[in-house]
């Protein structure tokens, strides 16, 4: 077996949780087999594509071409590519000080506890601009540090004492940085009033059901109101009234203890907790990580948590009316009639995708503050039909006690209301031009394999249909009477990714959007433009071989919901994930998120030589200066 600390959040959890094999695999396969003239229909793109009963328009109606970019080819150097006519620029890099009393970063050290304080946190993911007048604020999820790497100044890149430590937990959380743009260059502007790290150790409010419930009570936090910090965000999402919403994702790998024996109560099981942390060590300094010590710290984190980037001295509020389990993104619709809806994957295997539905509504200028606070809590479940619905999650539903149970343990309530478990549900976008809504379905090997961390089943079938699935899709429903507070929808696929190339018949190719040409793996990042162009990024297996030959290092492509077609626009350095997007408020500057380059020791993007690889933050621009989004 790997060693622990290298495996993905994933197999880590399932290394030590181990799933059971699944119980009834023969009578899951037959229903697959059943349903595949099903699976044809829906994911017919070269000619049209079902979508529930309406038609969807396909290559063959002839729609103008939207795309402003000629499609570029693969990648496997340690570059960051885009297409001729464009230009990219390293904007911000993990370690890069926003303060002019820290210093530059360090390639031999990696820097400090303290040093890492003052700068960009590491892995960025999502992230949002903001303007301010004439101020450009940009706000990024620091998801995790790579340990081998900050810690590469070390025997084996092992911690070495507490400040290795601490220099880890400081690259985690969220950087606000005001940028400045001169002659189509971006900067950093240091010492602005608008930069600021929210580490794990800031304190924050709990709001909604769960706040001051007796799971949410800690040594520290006796009333159950107060959290110190937010880590392992992963996608994000913003609101009408321009705050920021950072989305706890992995956070159970950072709970660890001693006493390698202790059980853990089983809903904690349920959320991957265990004695065994990945190896951050911050059980090491911080009592409130040990889960002996401080047994519900754990409940208090795997939330939603809303920023103002431009109050510098506004508190974050971690928002458990939207549940709490490895949130992916948090997308944010306004229906029609003012109610804010909120769409979430759970980025697990076999996992669940959910909606919050606000019971207040929304009015420019008016109160804000209860619209997270106070709604509806929903989880999907998918049909083989092409239809879904939407089932409320209430004590009354799940068996349990309050509100409050249900949002800290929203997982188990899930499976009490039968939910139909998801390939990996990442990154939620919808439609501005269209009442639809699309989810990347990344990857699951433990498709009509195992069972997911709650014993629920996971068949082949409906928006997942293929066993043991290695290369993800994109599934996309439509609200009844395009209302996104309607309890029904209809569904399809608007990309089955694969390889052509390699599988040059079955599900494993690909549906009939994909080709050669454009072919990828792992669709991760999901994200529109204004005009309504579906901004892809990926983060898969990048060993250009066997399965995945001809796919190389990961990318980003656009696709073009009303004709199926799909092109790829950029490609990352080796080893690298392309996650986080977002654009400057002109429109002129895409900003592009690059996670992790160089993880397994190839390359040193993006500063060269023997430097260490550092993800970083990259503007896209077009040559010409027009709009790129």
């Amino acid at each position: 077996m790997k060693n622990l600390d290298d495996l993905s959040f994933d197999d880590f959890d399932e290394a030590i949780n181990p799933r059971p094999e699944e119980c009834d695999f023969d009578r899951i396969m037959d229903a697959a087999l059943s349903r595949r003239d099903l699976f044809k229909g829906v994911i017919a793109f070269g000619g049209v594509a079902a979508f529930g009963n309406t038609l969807m328009s396909s290559p063959a109606t002839a729609a103008p071409n939207r795309f402003a970019f000629d499609a570029i080819g693969i990648n496997t150097e340690d570059t960051l590519n885009v297409p001729p006519g464009y230009n990219s620029q390293v904007v911000v890099r993990w370690g890069d000080p926003l303060w002019s009393d820290a210093p530059e970063f360090d390639h031999a050290t990696r820097g400090t506890g303290a040093s890492q304080a003052k700068a960009m946190g590491d892995n960025n993911d999502g992230m949002e601009v903001y303007a301010h007048g004439d101020k450009t604020v940009l706000i990024a999820n620091n998801e995790y540090c790579n340990r081998s790497i900050i810690w590469g100044n070390r025997e084996e890149g092992k911690a070495d004492g507490a400040d290795d430590y601490l220099k880890g937990m400081n690259a985690h959380g969220l950087t606000a940085v005001e940028l400045v743009e001169n002659d189509g260059e971006w900067s950093i502007v240091k010492d602005s009033p608008y930069n600021r790290r929210f580490t794990p150790d800031v304190a924050m409010e709990i709001t909604g059901p769960a706040a001051g419930h007796d799971l949410m009570k800690t040594n520290a936090d006796p009333e159950g109101k107060v959290v110190l910090g937010t880590f392992n965000n992963c996608g994000n999402g913003s609101t009408p009234w321009g705050t920021y919403l950072a989305c706890e994702e992995n956070f159970n790998g950072y709970f660890a203890t001693e006493d390698q024996e202790h059980e853990v109560s089983a809903e904690m099981k349920r959320y991957g907790v265990t004695p065994k942390g990945r190896g951050y060590g911050w059980d090491q300094i911080d009592d409130r990580f040990d889960v002996v010590k401080d047994p519900n710290e754990a409940n208090r984190h795997g939330y939603v948590t809303e920023v103002n980037a431009l109050d510098p001295n506004s508190t974050p509020k971690k928002r458990t009316a939207l549940g709490r389990f490895k949130h992916e993104n948090a997308e944010v619709v306004v229906n029609g009639d003012g109610h804010i809806v909120v769409y979430m994957g759970d980025d697990e295997r076999g996992e669940f995708l959910y909606r919050f539905v606000s019971n207040g509504v929304y009015a420019p200028g008016g109160e804000t503050d209860s619209l997270l606070e106070d709604g509806k809590l929903y989880v999907a479940k998918f049909s083989d039909d092409a239809t879904g619905q939407w089932l409320e999650l209430t004590p009354e539903s799940t068996g349990m006690a309050s509100m409050a149970e249900v949002c800290i343990h929203t997982r188990i309530a899930a499976s009490a209301v039968g939910a139909t478990t998801m390939d990996r549900p990442e990154w939620v976008s919808a439609n501005p031009k269209a009442a639809e809504v699309y989810c990347c379905l990344t990857n699951n090997k433990n498709r009509g394999v195992k069972t997911n961390a709650g014993g629920d089943e996971t068949p082949v079938g409906g928006p997942n249909p293929r066993e043991a699935n290695k290369y993800g899709q994109i599934v996309r429903w439509r609200p009844t009477d395009a209302d996104h507070t309607s309890d029904t929808f209809a569904w399809d696929l608007y990309v089955l990714a694969g390889n052509p190339s390699v599988h040059a018949e079955g599900l494993e190719g690909g549906s009939d959007n994909v080709n050669e040409g454009n072919m990828f793996n792992s669709p991760d990042g999901l994200k529109f433009d204004s005009n309504g162009l579906l901004w892809i990024q990926t983060d898969g297996n990048y060993s250009n071989e066997k399965d995945f030959a001809g796919q190389g290092n990961n990318q980003m492509l656009a696709g073009d919901p009303a004709t199926g077609e799909i092109r790829r626009f950029l490609t990352g350095p080796k080893q690298c994930e392309i996650t986080g997007l977002t654009w400057s408020p002109d429109k002129r500057t895409m900003f592009v998120g690059v996670q992790h380059p160089g993880e397994r020791g190839e390359g040193n993007w993006p500063d060269g030589g023997d430097s260490a690889p550092r993800s970083a933050i990259v503007a896209v621009r077009r040559d010409d200066g027009g709009l790129v989004g």
